[in-house]
C-alpha cells in the first residue's frame, strides 16, 4: 500500500511507500521511502493523496511494472 503523489503522466501514478529500516549499529530503526510508478486503469479515478494497493506485473514500460489494484 502507499499513498498516490503524482497523476500528471498518462495512465500512470506515482506512488510512495513509507518503510522502517533497522540499523543494525545503533540498534533502532529509522524511515524510509521509495517511489514506484504504476498504471492507473481508466476505470480508476485517483487524485493526489488517494491511498492505493499496487501489485507487481509485466514490464509495461521503461518504468512502470506495477499495476493499481484498489484504491483504499
Amino acid at each position: 500500500m502507499g499513498t498516490v503523489v503524482s497523476t500528471k503522466r498518462q495512465n500512470t501514478v506515482s506512488i510512495e511507500r513509507e518503510f522502517m529500516h533497522y540499523v543494525k549499529k545503533y540498534e533502532r530503526y529509522e524511515k524510509r521511502t521509495s517511489t514506484y510508478h504504476a498504471h492507473c486503469p481508466p476505470c480508476m479515478n485517483l487524485t493526489t493523496g488517494d491511498t492505493v494497493r499496487i501489485a507487481e506485473c509485466r514490464p509495461l514500460s521503461k518504468t512502470v511494472s506495477f499495476v493499481t489494484v484498489e484504491k483504499v
